[in-house]
């Protein structure tokens, strides 16, 4: 059974900076890329950042290239999504997602398991 659990959320201001964790059992870690997704009150869920199995490739959105890095330890089957310079627009309950091979991707149909999301508000 595929498990994952995210944490790291919070309230923060703009220019702020906040690190998400996500843990990952069930799956062998290292051959399956991982996303962050993002999804605001009354819009649909977005993609944020993916990273490859081996860690060796990643992709970014627009919205968050250069504020945004994922990273992961395969050794603690952990990613990461550490934020930078955090904006009002970034407030969106995040989740992890793990991909259906080993190459990092930015749609949703990549990623067959989800966790249940962790909250992040960023204020002016």
């Amino acid at each position: 059974q595929v498990q994952l659990g995210e944490s790291g959320g919070g309230s923060v201001q703009a220019g702020d900076s906040l690190t998400l964790s996500c843990v990952v059992a069930g799956i062998t870690f290292s051959s399956t890329a991982m996303g962050w997704f993002r999804q605001a009150p009354g819009k649909e869920r977005k993609f944020v950042a993916a990273i490859s199995g081996k860690g060796f490739s990643t992709n970014y959105a627009d919205s968050v290239n250069g504020r945004f890095t994922i990273s992961r330890e395969n050794a603690k089957n952990m990613v990461y999504l550490h934020m930078n310079n955090l904006k009002t627009e970034d407030t969106a309950v995040y989740y992890c997602a793990t991909g259906r091979g080993p190459f990092s991707a930015t749609g949703w149909y990549d990623y067959d398991h989800w966790g249940q999301g962790t909250q992040v508000t960023v204020s002016p």
